[in-house]
């Protein structure tokens, strides 16, 4: 089942965003540069880890570095996956905010991570995007948690904040999961090189888990 699923990502990744996302391109994640003051580069070791790891424990074949991406770039249609993180505030210009609505409004998905401080802004500027749909709460039976690696309760909690419990929020668009937002969560810092946070293998583990189930589920859906 897992390779039908992962073939259905190679067809995915050459058809659904963008025609010039070429067949012999490798796959790759592009960090999304924001305005606004927070720090959209933050982890800088996470994703290059996460895609290693992508790697080596499914058929995708990624690239070894995530590219930095403005959404007003010409080629941002190329990259069928973004990741959006930081600490502080967040800020979309107009041409932004449609350029946003029209990736995600023909395939393409972004996986934003709350590191601690970015939820007020990103929640206002998501508004912006999709004035009328809302972030859910997605239940625990929801596949992505269960596509690769198996999250009976969500995801995991990496790195403590407020005593609050992760959440992994979704936000649809004609039926289909456009963003998911992981908040109180920071599966970027589980990410990271080891000695950066000296978090526990386990938690490394279940972070890595996370990432991998979040991009196989947006590559097949």
């Amino acid at each position: 089942m897992r390779r039908i699923q992962l073939f259905l990502a190679t067809i995915f990744l050459i058809i659904t965003v963008g025609t010039s996302f070429s067949q012999d391109q490798k796959f790759t994640i592009a960090r999304v540069k924001y305005l606004g003051g927070g720090d959209w580069y933050s982890n800088p070791s996470s994703l290059p880890n996460l895609l290693k790891e992508l790697t080596k424990r499914t058929n995708i074949d990624a690239a070894d570095k995530e590219v930095r991406i403005k959404l007003t770039d010409d080629d941002l249609f190329n990259y069928p996956y973004l990741y959006l993180n930081g600490h502080g505030n967040i800020r979309f210009t107009d041409e932004e905010v449609e350029r946003l609505r029209l990736y995600l409004s023909n395939g393409g998905f972004l996986h934003a991570d709350d590191n601690y401080g970015m939820d007020k802004s990103f929640r206002r500027e998501i508004k912006r995007v999709f004035p009328e749909e809302k972030f859910i709460d997605l239940p625990f039976s929801h596949e992505i948690y269960h596509i690769h690696y198996d999250f009976s309760a969500g995801p995991p909690k990496v790195h403590e904040h407020d005593g609050k419990p992760a959440q992994g929020l979704g936000l649809f668009h004609d039926g289909r999961l456009v963003v998911y937002y992981t908040y109180e969560s920071d599966l970027g810092d589980g990410w990271e090189d080891p000695d950066v946070h000296n978090d526990p293998p386990d938690k490394r583990e279940q972070a890595l888990r996370m990432g991998i189930n979040i991009i196989v589920y947006s590559l097949t859906h």
